[in-house]
């Protein structure tokens, strides 16, 4: 009976990972700027869901479990990544590809938004590119609406001031 049960769980979590792959994937490479490390964030994130599948009692609100699992892991890459990093005196040119004035914003957008701090781009992604409410994105990332709305100020801050 136990082993019936393990294998319908992992019929039902191989049925979510089909129906929400692509909306996830879009979050990853929202999340991270490399397009093969959102596929590797995707997969971690995934992985780390599926060992705690039996314990999400509502499905409903996997995709914020799944969401806040890659927000996490994100935020461990990065204090990985940020002891190894090594200061350079000239950062080197950001080439644009097909040049068109709107990959070129998107560029620059990209380019700026890494000088917030994580729970920062993590707040701008979910309520401008996931399009929640101030709620959800609390709810998601387990904290006060009126956390969200004051990280939300300072992001948008910044960002013009970087923009300026």
């Amino acid at each position: 009976m136990n082993l019936r049960k393990h294998l319908g769980e992992a019929l039902q979590f191989e049925e979510y990972v089909r129906a929400r792959h692509d909306a996830l994937l879009r979050s990853a490479q929202r999340l991270v700027r490399d397009p093969l490390d959102a596929q590797d964030l995707l997969q971690t994130a995934l992985a780390r869901t599926y060992r705690r599948w039996d314990a999400i009692a509502d499905k409903e609100l996997t995709d914020a479990y799944v969401r806040r699992v890659m927000i996490n892991t994100r935020t461990e890459w990065w204090r990985a990544r940020k002891l190894t990093e090594l200061p350079i005196e000239r950062l080197p040119d950001a080439g644009i590809a097909d040049g068109t004035e709107q990959h070129a914003d998107r560029a620059l957008l990209m380019d700026i938004i890494t000088t917030l701090t994580p729970q920062q781009r993590s707040v701008i992604v979910l309520r401008y590119w996931e399009q929640m409410s101030t709620e959800e994105t609390a709810a998601a990332l387990g904290m006060a609406a009126g956390t969200v709305k004051s990280t939300l100020h300072r992001a948008l801050a910044r960002l013009r001031e970087e923009l300026e």
